[in-house]
């Protein structure tokens, strides 16, 4: 299994819908951060749904290190 890729040292903060389901990037590798497209195959890490509780702005880690993936937990600011 790959180490996860730090893709920046804070959050994504994204807007999400209600009722959507979204696919966190937990490799790193994706071209299309914080989502993934893909790019995990053959790394041993997969991606991470999850489906959005309320339309609102929410925050994904983008250090890859946070103890509640996909949502930023302010682990970055401790690296």
């Amino acid at each position: 299994m790959s180490e996860p890729v730090m893709t920046q040292k804070a959050p994504y903060a994204v807007d999400v819908q209600a009722g959507e389901t979204y696919y966190y990037c937990a490799c790193g590798r994706s071209g299309n951060q914080p989502f993934c497209d893909g790019s995990h195959q053959g790394t041993g890490i997969e991606p991470i749904a999850f489906t959005a509780e309320k339309t609102e702005t929410v925050y994904l880690c983008g250090c890859r290190r946070s103890g509640n993936k996909p949502f930023c937990d302010g682990t970055h600011s401790r690296l």
